[in-house]
């Protein structure tokens, strides 16, 4: 049986994979850092978000999940929701 290090190295030898986690560092995990720490500065549950969303915990939940996996990416209106209800403002940078 393989140990967690091991069986990290195997899998980022596969093709793509490098370059999705690369991706995922980037982009998504970098949102979902910023959504934490907002949510964690106004000293927010998932629950108190959601509340002030309009929403329910488990779609606060999946929210983060979702950033954190890869698999779905939030509309703008849901993170500028998110951001309100921390108290926050959504701002939008593109850069090179």
């Amino acid at each position: 049986m393989q140990t967690h290090d091991e069986l990290i190295e195997t899998l980022m030898q596969r093709p793509g994979v490098q370059a999705e986690v690369e991706r995922l560092e980037r982009e998504e995990f970098a949102l979902l850092e910023l959504l934490l720490k907002a949510r964690h500065e106004a000293g927010l549950s998932q629950a108190q978000v959601a509340e002030r969303m309009g929403t329910h915990a488990p779609a606060v939940a999946r929210l983060e999940r979702a950033l954190a996996t890869g698999k779905h990416s939030p509309s703008v209106a849901t993170l500028r929701k998110y951001a309100r209800a921390c108290g926050k403002n959504l701002f939008v940078d593109l850069r090179d």
